[in-house]
């Protein structure tokens, strides 16, 4: 049986932190996994600019709201969850990610949580497990699906390459370049139809 592993930043919806960068005037905070593949030192690095800046979760939920999906995004999800079994997979947090389940048509998201003081300041972050992208896809395999993936990012990358077959979708050049092997793809249809040439 397969299953879809999609990311959800940069795939399915825009990227927060650069729309939290724009939304706040903070150009530092426009530095993503498409940058730093060390997600731990990414958001340790992104929590000291928030509190330097006395920024916390209700200012970034403020942006969120005005996000919406990728245009195609919710037509692309609908579709591939009549094909197959579909789980986004993310490193973001479930105090981002609700009101986007919402925009979605509520997939099964698997991502984690952060730590939040009574101030409203985030104070740090739980990962659901270590490596979770890499993890799930394995634990999946291990109960026998297989895996399809597809992500834009460094922190994807472990879970395409693990997969019986992965897809980069709008990544940067730079990780074009360095995996030459994985079909890249801009386009929703280009996506959905690499998705459906190995369901077929």
């Amino acid at each position: 049986m397969d299953i879809v592993c999609l990311d959800l930043e940069g795939v399915l919806v825009p990227e927060i932190w650069i729309a939290f960068s724009e939304a706040s005037g903070i150009p530092e905070l426009k530095r993503t996994t498409r940058d730093e593949p060390d997600y731990n030192k990414l958001m340790n690095w992104r929590l000291g600019i928030l509190r330097e800046h006395g920024l916390g979760l209700r200012e970034i939920q403020e942006t969120i709201a005005k996000i919406d999906p990728l245009p195609g995004a919710v037509e692309f999800l609908d579709e591939l969850r009549s094909l197959t079994q579909v789980i986004v997979i993310s490193d973001t947090f479930t105090q981002f990610a609700t009101p986007l389940m919402k925009k979605l048509g509520w997939p099964t998201l698997f991502c984690n949580t952060l730590e939040v003081a009574e101030d409203g300041m985030i104070s740090g972050f739980r990962m659901r497990i270590q490596n979770s992208k890499l993890s799930t896809v394995k634990a999946l395999q291990s109960i026998g699906f297989h895996t399809i993936a597809a992500g834009d990012s460094y922190n994807d990358l472990d879970m395409i390459l693990a997969s019986k077959a992965g897809f980069l979708f709008r990544s940067t050049e730079k990780i074009k370049a360095d995996h030459p092997e994985l079909p890249a793809f801009e386009t929703f249809d280009e996506l959905m139809n690499g998705i459906r040439r190995v369901l077929d």
